[in-house]
């Protein structure tokens, strides 16, 4: 296992980056002292975070709802109200 001080994270975390991504624990240490260990994911794991559905969302709040030109004037002037102040 690597080990690293916090300074070392801070400024040279490119060079962290790669041992991470070639699966190496690193070990940080702050004054000596071990603080945290870092490790790499495993290749057989998926780092994907699944993505919100926007769509969905608006759907199951407004439906089918759509908005007339003087609606979204109007919600317009109502957001630009309290930036004025």
């Amino acid at each position: 296992m690597m080990t690293a001080t916090l300074r070392d994270l801070r400024n040279n975390f490119s060079k962290l980056e790669v041992l991470l991504g070639e699966g190496e624990a690193i070990q940080i240490e702050k004054r000596g002292q071990p603080i945290a260990v870092l490790t790499g994911l495993r290749t057989n794991q998926k780092a994907t975070v699944p993505k919100p559905d926007f769509a969905a969302r608006r759907k199951a709040i407004w439906g089918e709802r759509v908005f007339t030109e003087e609606e979204v004037a109007a919600m317009r002037v109502a957001e630009l109200e309290g930036e004025e102040g």
